[in-house]
């Protein structure tokens, strides 16, 4: 089994409105790759959410009571915390510097997955931009595909990740938070090992395996590569999304 990722070259800065597809497909022909039946096409949730117009100025917002609050206790803007609370749906723990939410989204990451870095806004220097996640990163997901798959005319499949912490391990990694295509857990119970044994519970999260190997070509900093293109992955497409991968409440065992 051989899988081969290649960040794409050229992609531009991505602003409000920009059309990812037509992006893509530019950026494509720059890197001199052709689209195959069952490649992937892994997208950072910052180009995505910049498109869909997801930045938002702190200067606009207004705190509540609970946000102002909440600030005071972990020294945080409270602008900055009232973001949070309105992309959460429960807070589950605090500490000076960070707040771990449920996402509305269904999962469980730090400040909402609001981000600082690599943010920028028209206005005045005085003015501090972040960026949301997309409203509906499977629905994001299924237009980039839709889009690409029209002009291609073969079935591929598109993920969205971004980069979470980890419960008992240090160090963000990349996953899944958007599928369109792509499978989120592979499920291997019932499928013999080396010497016979049926296993049992084995469910592979082949979704953010794959999240994590292009998030390690994408980079994290100013490397300027937010599309990557995968060939080879070894699962067969099929349809997906985000909430396979996400562990029921009842099976929570950190909360």
């Amino acid at each position: 089994m051989a899988m081969i990722l290649t960040p794409l070259k050229g992609f531009p800065l991505v602003k409000r409105g920009d059309d990812l597809v037509e992006l893509t497909i530019r950026a494509l022909a720059e890197s001199d790759i052709v689209l195959s039946e069952g490649d992937i096409l892994v997208f950072a949730q910052k180009i995505v959410s910049k498109a869909e117009g997801r930045q938002v100025n702190l200067a606009a917002v207004t705190p509540s009571p609970r946000a102002a609050e909440l600030a005071q206790e972990i020294e945080k803007d409270p602008r900055l915390v009232e973001l949070i609370l309105r992309e959460s749906r429960a807070v589950l723990r605090t500490r000076p510097g960070t707040i771990v939410v449920e996402h509305r989204l269904g999962f469980v990451c730090a400040n909402a997955g609001i981000d600082h870095s690599n943010v920028a806004g028209p206005g005045t220097a005085e003015e501090e931009w972040v960026l949301l996640l997309p409203e509906d990163p499977d629905a994001s997901a299924r237009r980039l595909r839709e889009g690409l798959q029209a002009h291609f005319g073969v079935s591929i499949g598109v993920m969205i990740v971004d980069s979470h912490g980890r419960a008992w391990r240090l160090g963000t990694v990349g996953v899944a938070i958007g599928l369109a295509g792509v499978p989120g857990l592979v499920d291997l119970r019932g499928q013999p090992d080396l010497f016979g044994y049926r296993l049992r519970i084995t469910q592979v999260g082949v979704g953010d395996e794959l999240a994590a190997a292009a998030s390690l070509v994408m980079g994290q900093a100013a490397e300027g590569t937010p599309v990557v293109h995968v060939h080879g992955f070894p699962y067969p497409l099929r349809q997906s999304r985000l909430g396979e991968l996400i562990r029921p409440i009842e099976q929570d065992l950190f909360r």
